[in-house]
């Protein structure tokens, strides 16, 4: 049996990225990113409706992750739905889905340094990869 879970959104940071460590030292972010489209209400007029995601990004990612994102900023992200449970203070049942992130793109171009030309195109996204950061 073949199965599949793979998620691909595009939208904008919600909050500055939070990075912590896990308890043997690895390094895991979370950052909420908004999705709009524009749906017609009954009457006729359009209406934008924003979705949510909870993303985590662990290890090498996590870490670029929380240097390059920011609030507002246009991303890309790939990666698989995850849902997780636990019991609360108060003896209920919680559950969260996250989108745990095995890709994370910024789509904005970066600022211009002195001397460089505006890029077009593809060529002025800029993709987090382990190659772009200087450790």
């Amino acid at each position: 049996m073949v199965s599949l879970n793979k998620v691909m959104i595009i939208g904008n940071v919600g909050g500055d990225p939070e990075m912590r460590f896990t308890p043997s030292g690895h390094p895991v972010t979370s950052f909420s990113v908004a999705t709009n489209r524009m749906i017609n209400t009954q009457q006729g007029e359009p209406k934008k409706e924003t979705e949510w995601f909870n993303v985590v990004a662990w290890d090498k990612l996590a870490e670029q992750s929380n240097q390059l994102l920011g609030k507002g900023k246009l991303v890309y992200v790939e990666g698989r739905l995850q849902t997780r449970s636990w019991d609360g203070q108060d003896g209920q049942k919680h559950y969260k889905t996250e989108v745990i992130a095995n890709r994370v793109s910024l789509l904005e171009r970066r600022p211009l340094a002195a001397g460089e030309q505006a890029a077009t195109g593809a060529e002025g996204a800029g993709e987090i990869s382990p190659d772009d950061i200087p450790f």
